[in-house]
């Protein structure tokens, strides 16, 4: 007994050629290698936001070096509407994209982009100026187009797979987060709050930053699409349709072919069409809102206590008694996360930083906790071409709150002048 489409391997002197898909009769591939996948899944999610987290967690430089251009909020501001536009392409051609191809090219541009920063701080020997700030506004530009290929591109591939790959994915980018601020107080303890002691330490985050991205794109090109949990899935999502993984089983060793039910009756293979799973989806779309970052130690202290908080909170969803899978009450608690505006307008004004602290703590829970029963549950009944497809579309809709956010912020500078 098993489904209703085969799965045959044919050898071949270096690969398989997979003709059609039976869960049953591999039960094992489903398994093979699945700590490894969580893990690896774990550190391409760090390197998803490690080099930009770098550049946001030492504005205490930039500011030195550019204190006429408010550095901080400029170089997220360009950034967002890269990152957003190139999601939105993605995710608009998804059916189309040689989704292996995409990523790879994303973590080679986070690399090259975080090498970037290094060859600019040498080149201009650690001055300010004019030039030097525009060719960092390029640098994060670069970075939002390096996450606007990998962020979709990978939520869309681990969409395909089981949740725990996509829940690791999650939490490693809000680990990246919370290592750059751990990094981040080590240097400033370490190095003298000075203009050589900022540099050695913004030098130190694009240096750990640079080997991150080229493990990522090493794991990804060679290591990932070998283990055994990964070809499984993808001869899956192959066997329903999908043409995005034809290049990635074709890196693992495997040549598929079409399904001979697919053949027989054309409707087996169709999908739905990205509005359609909009309109099926519409309560997720609304799952994810963007956040503020504030400007010495307080702020660094804020900074860390919303990226570890953020990060516990992607890990609660493994504890299934409090994991939301609910459509109506994960829509209510996104809803009541709106409730922090006037809680945090109300404790910075009249409490103390304690009582700020703790309320960041809980917008990151809260996030992290969301973020992840969202993107973990939403793809679930759908076939592989549309599970790619969704995971694409909740990235373009989290970025675009995130967008939201950023533009918001500059709401701080209203009455204080520039």
């Amino acid at each position: 007994m098993g489904n209703s489409s085969s799965y045959s391997v044919i050898p071949g002197d270096q690969s398989e050629i997979i003709t059609g898909y039976d869960e049953d009769d591999h039960g094992l591939a489903k398994t093979q290698g699945k700590k490894w996948g969580i893990f690896i899944c774990w550190l391409l999610g760090n390197g998803c936001l490690f080099g930009f987290n770098g550049m946001v967690t030492i504005e205490d430089y930039y500011v030195y070096l550019f204190p006429n251009y408010h550095p901080t909020r400029m170089i997220t501001l360009i950034y967002q509407p890269f990152v957003l536009t190139t999601t939105a392409l993605f995710a608009y051609h998804e059916a189309k994209i040689n989704t292996r191809m995409r990523n790879l090219a994303g973590y080679m541009l986070f690399f090259l982009s975080s090498f970037g920063v290094i060859i600019l701080d040498v080149a201009s020997s650690g001055r300010g100026g004019i030039a030097p700030f525009i060719g960092l506004c390029l640098i994060a530009a670069a970075f939002g187009v390096a996450d606007g290929h990998v962020q979709g591109g990978m939520t869309g591939d681990l969409s395909l797979m089981c949740p725990e790959f996509i829940q690791s994915f999650f939490a490693g980018i809000a680990a990246s987060g919370a290592i750059t601020s751990a990094l981040r107080f080590l240097t400033k303890a370490i190095f003298d709050n000075s203009r050589d002691g900022l540099r050695k330490g913004a030098m130190l985050f694009s240096a750990i930053a640079c080997f991150f991205e080229l493990l990522c794109v090493l794991l990804y090109a060679f290591v990932f699409p070998k283990l055994p949990i990964v070809k499984f899935y993808r001869t899956k999502a192959a066997s329903e349709g999908s043409l995005t993984v034809t290049a990635d089983l074709a890196a693992g060793g495997i040549k598929s072919q079409s399904d001979p039910l697919a053949e027989e009756d054309p409707a087996y293979a169709e999908r739905l069409s990205n509005r359609q799973l909009l309109h099926q989806n519409m309560d997720y779309r609304i799952g994810h809102t963007g956040t503020h970052s504030l400007g010495s130690w307080y702020a660094l202290v804020l900074i860390a206590t919303f990226n570890v908080s953020d990060l516990i909170g992607r890990y609660m969803p493994l504890i299934e008694k409090i994991k939301l899978t609910s459509r109506k009450w994960l829509l209510i608690a996104v809803i009541l996360r709106f409730l922090f505006i006037p809680a945090f307008y109300y404790t910075v004004k009249y409490c103390d930083e304690g009582w700020v602290i703790m309320l960041t703590s809980f917008l990151g829970l809260s996030n992290g906790h969301l973020t992840v029963c969202v993107i973990t549950e939403a793809p679930k009944d759908y076939k592989g071409p549309e599970q790619n497809a969704l995971g694409n579309l909740l990235v373009f809709f989290l970025l675009a709150g995130i967008f939201c956010g950023v533009i918001l912020d500059w709401m701080w500078l209203i009455g204080k002048g520039w």
